[in-house]
């Protein structure tokens, strides 16, 4: 084998681990639970909208007609993500600060004290909900569904159809709800207003991937190459495409210098947003992604103050 020969077939395996990651996400385990930070909670299943069995935790809050669903990112679950442990720490790019425990179980007990309930579901292929659609990702055209169908369980239980209801959903929660909303406007009637935090489009992240890399010339092959695995081309789920339709109240925000994707990538989301009342900001002295899913818990005055203004 020549030396170009070897640097040839080099390439090819670094553009063919990339495209199988983008196929095949890592499932996170359920380390915490909100036992932990005292309060009491309900363990739920329900299904999505095409019938995949979704595992979620209920927090009630006595006294209140306050309800937020939360949806967590990408490879997390309701719990968050052991990015401090093998496999989950090298997943996220190595060497870029993104290698803390992301607990999201503090987020809840700040919304519950707060006065709001809380429903937290696992997206299928997630946490502890069901394999479905081979395990592969689908650039949010399956995970709407789920969106969709715990707005259905809200609707139907009988505790909680009569709540003022939000909506907290960080990365793939959020851009599965663009897509579910562009898809079934009629679902969010009553949906006083959205928390979408760190929304991404997945070519974005791929492009600076490939950018680290050196290798950005091949982004149009990688995607190429996931897509045998999916099907699915990374640009189908982009949520500029249905930011439009986004009518809703709308908060997002991100990390300003983020290592994993570039910002205009967020701004341009933002921008195209549908909604009237939208907001956008961002968190500074850091590069980390993961700072941004931390910020609620550790810095939560400008969220709640928001959200409290439109579930009143």
């Amino acid at each position: 084998m020549t030396a170009e020969q070897s640097t040839s077939d080099d390439l090819d395996a670094v553009l063919d681990r990339l495209a199988h990651g983008l196929a095949h996400p890592i499932r996170s385990p359920l380390l915490h639970d909100p036992g932990e930070e005292g309060l009491d909670y309900e363990e739920l299943s329900f299904p999505s909208q095409d019938g995949i069995p979704l595992e979620a935790w209920y927090v009630p809050c006595e006294g209140s007609d306050r309800l937020i669903v939360c949806m967590h990112p990408r490879s997390f679950s309701r719990a968050g993500v052991p990015a401090h442990l093998e496999p989950w720490r090298s997943a996220f790019g190595t060497g870029l600060g993104n290698d803390f425990d992301v607990n999201f179980v503090p987020n809840y007990r700040i919304l519950h004290d707060n006065g709001y309930h809380v429903l937290a579901f696992d997206f299928r292929n997630f946490g502890l909900s069901a394999a479905a659609n081979g395990g592969f990702p689908s650039n949010f055209r399956f995970e709407a569904r789920d969106v969709l169908g715990a707005l259905a369980h809200v609707r139907s239980h009988p505790e909680l159809a009569g709540m003022k209801l939000g909506l907290f959903a960080a990365c793939l929660g959020a851009d599965s709800t663009f897509r579910a909303i562009s898809a079934e406007p009629r679902a969010f009637d009553g949906v006083r207003c959205l928390v979408a935090p760190l929304l991404l489009s997945p070519r974005a992240i791929l492009e600076r991937q490939l950018e680290r890399a050196g290798l950005a010339e091949h982004a149009d092959e990688v995607d190429r190459r996931q897509q045998l695995h999916t099907s699915i081309r990374l640009a189908e789920g982009s949520p500029a495409r249905f930011a439009p339709d986004v009518l809703l109240p709308t908060l997002t925000y991100g990390v300003h210098d983020d290592a994993l994707v570039d910002r205009s990538d967020l701004q341009r989301i933002f921008d195209r947003i549908g909604a009237a009342d939208k907001s956008l900001f961002w968190i500074h002295g850091t590069t980390r992604r993961w700072d941004g899913y931390a910020h609620f818990q550790r810095h939560p005055e400008r969220v709640l103050e928001w959200l409290d203004a439109r579930m009143e």
